[in-house]
């Protein structure tokens, strides 16, 4: 579902990123997480976004969408590899098979 411009109210990055409660030890989220959620994704959700003018919108249903979409439990085996997991984990199949002659 994309942001509705006629039924919600739009919020910058940063703005967002003023919302949302510390991290880990306390650290605030910074405006480039938010930003790498909209472009690259978090565990296979991405953070939609619109581009008003020079800024990178969002609104607050979009966020209480994208972390709801977070929230749902998950099978291990749904589990979303990053490329550098998966050629780690494909180097030690590589290893074995040289270890077992095949």
């Amino acid at each position: 579902m994309d942001i509705d411009l006629r039924k919600e109210e739009l919020i910058t990055l940063a703005e967002a990123a003023k919302l949302l409660p510390r991290r880990r030890l306390g650290k605030k989220c910074s405006v480039s997480c938010l930003h790498r959620w909209a472009t690259r994704g978090l565990r296979g959700e991405r953070l939609r976004v619109v581009q008003v003018g020079g800024v990178r919108c969002t609104s607050i249903e979009e966020l209480d969408r994208f972390f709801a979409a977070l929230s749902k439990p998950t099978s291990r085996h749904e589990e979303v590899a990053s490329s550098s997991q998966r050629d780690h984990r494909d180097e030690g199949v590589k290893k074995e098979l040289d270890r077992l002659g095949l």
